[in-house]
């Protein structure tokens, strides 16, 4: 360890730039988070939102209900799937009843630092992030150390557990990479936005016959955590837990403050939103995740079947369409609240870096992740803030659209003719 640090500082430019180095520079930043994050909790006030209400919630069950529309909180009616019921019934317990603030926000430090290794282990096998870029991930976030040690929500602990997932799928252990993946989802269903790149995935790797077991597992677990709920009241459970036309309040909004709020309320809106998810979805499917000169049908077939059999997913594979698939999900959300901030905020260092970067064109890419950070620092957001949000988005899609664009095919050249040199082509 020694003389990977003495070659480390001699080399530190390196070390900063070449993507090899993550794991040295991942280490130094957990150990240097876990004082941050102790600093915050000492300093920075407790700020009480969501916590007290998850503790009511919880309580209720804790009390014996099972009906699922009578679990409610000062926030109103309990919205989330059973995990959260059973988790955060655990904390409940663990703090007391949810009386010891300061042992939950320690609980939620030690979550922070969790996830923050899953994240650095998926970057490690990527190896397309310039380590420095980690600085930004971790020392500079304000609002994600809020969302974790200050607020308490279960935005950080789905993402937690989904992060633990993509790990498994990327050491390919699918099965139980689908198990945690179906438990994120009964903790918060903005994991969903992850669906449709691992339904791709899963055709990928097993064909549609393959894939069913897979989908089998994340159906079984939803049911044997909702079952005490689905016993008493299916209707109630499922009407709550998995409510996906729930209103949002404009006064929370990130995204879409510049527009008026009653088209902000607008079905029709709604509708637009996500028929633009739908399409985006569908041209990421068809022109950058799916890489093979056959039909996209042909995933439905065994792998062995196909008339050019896939390669093995790669890493990479895994990791970009995962993350992709759930960024097009929040470029169309209908509101995004400053929680949500945590649903994408470790996958941008990879969307933006993922494709080939020039040396100069790092520093658009910072720029863009600070900007990013600005907009969802400020509170109540603005119509200059929410544009701006916008804005980097759009050029964030596009950069992932351009940036992993298929090279065109070579033409092959004409019997006796000899090939044009470069230098004439350009001329």
């Amino acid at each position: 360890m020694a003389a990977v640090l003495r070659r480390a500082w001699r080399g530190r430019g390196e070390a900063l730039l070449e993507p090899r180095y993550t794991p040295l520079v991942a280490a130094c930043l957990c150990l240097a988070e876990g004082g941050v994050n102790l600093w915050v909790i000492r300093r920075v006030p407790y700020t009480e939102i969501d916590w007290q209400a998850y503790m009511a919630e919880v309580e209720g069950f804790a009390n014996g209900t099972r009906d699922y529309t009578q679990l409610r909180g000062d926030t109103g009616p309990l919205v989330y799937p059973a995990g959260f019921v059973y988790i955060f019934l655990g904390l409940y317990y663990a703090t007391g009843r949810g009386a010891d603030i300061r042992l939950a926000q320690y609980i939620f430090a030690g979550l922070y630092l969790l996830n923050l290794l899953l994240v650095f282990r998926i970057y490690c096998r990527t190896n397309k992030v310039p380590p420095y870029v980690f600085f930004f991930m971790c020392c500079a976030s304000y609002r994600i150390h809020s969302i974790f040690v200050l607020r308490l929500f279960n935005d950080p602990v789905a993402m937690a557990i989904l992060f633990l997932a993509v790990n498994l799928f990327l050491e390919e252990r699918w099965s139980w990479g689908c198990l945690l993946f179906s438990l994120a989802v009964s903790v918060k269903m903005n994991i969903l936005l992850f669906a449709p790149g691992l339904l791709f995935l899963l055709l990928k790797r097993f064909g549609l016959l393959g894939c069913l077991p897979k989908l089998g597992i994340c159906a079984l677990l939803q049911v044997l955590l909702g079952l005490p709920f689905l016993l008493a009241n299916p209707v109630g459970y499922l009407s709550r837990s998995f409510d996906l036309g729930r209103q949002f309040q404009f006064k929370w909004t990130v995204n879409w403050r510049f527009l008026p709020e009653e088209v902000f309320h607008s079905r029709v809106f709604h509708a637009l939103l996500l028929l633009a998810h739908l399409a985006g979805l569908g041209l990421f499917a068809l022109h950058r995740w799916h890489r093979s000169s056959e039909s996209i049908l042909s995933l439905l077939k065994d792998p062995a079947d196909r008339k050019h059999p896939s390669p093995p997913l790669s890493v990479n594979k895994i990791v970009f369409v995962l993350f992709s698939s759930n960024f097009l999900g929040v470029c169309c959300s209908r509101s995004l609240h400053y929680q949500f901030y945590v649903w994408y905020f470790h996958t941008l260092p990879y969307l933006l870096w993922c494709t080939p970067t020039a040396k100069l064109a790092h520093m658009p890419k910072v720029l863009l992740l600070g900007v990013i950070e600005l907009c969802w620092n400020t509170y109540p957001s603005t119509v200059c803030s929410s544009l701006s949000l916008h804005i980097c988005h759009g050029l964030v899609l596009l950069q992932l659209w351009y940036g992993t664009a298929p090279l065109p095919a070579p033409h092959a050249p004409q019997p006796g003719k000899k090939p044009t040199p470069l230098s004439k082509k350009v001329r």
